[in-house]
């Protein structure tokens, strides 16, 4: 999630813009506070509305967890994890490490 502050309008709309063409959130600031939120006009925009959008953007780039955007979609956990899936949006994301320690655990 990039942040812009309004002088950045100005001077990098462009970037801004490209941002959003590549699916990426944005944070609009004035004086340091957020003013509003750029969400990429998508199919998911489209079809689920901007809290759903804004929720998946913001779990998908791990800003919040999982029940904090379905609380922000207005839907249940499930109801958000299947909306993830329905997405391919992976839910458990492991690292490299922690795969490997999970996969020994097993062995």
């Amino acid at each position: 999630m990039e942040t812009f502050t309004i002088r950045d309008l100005r001077e990098r709309t462009g970037e801004l813009v490209r941002d959003a063409e590549a699916g990426k959130l944005s944070v609009i600031t004035k004086h340091g506070q957020a003013v509003f939120v750029a969400v990429p006009f998508d199919e998911v925009l489209l079809t689920s509305g901007v809290c759903v959008a804004l929720a998946v953007k913001l779990f998908d780039e791990e800003v919040i967890s999982l029940g904090k955007a379905a609380k922000l979609a207005g839907v249940s956990q499930n109801e958000f994890m299947n909306h993830l899936g329905a997405l391919k949006i992976p839910i458990a994301r492991y690292g490299a490490d922690e795969l490997a320690k999970e996969v020994a655990a097993f062995a």
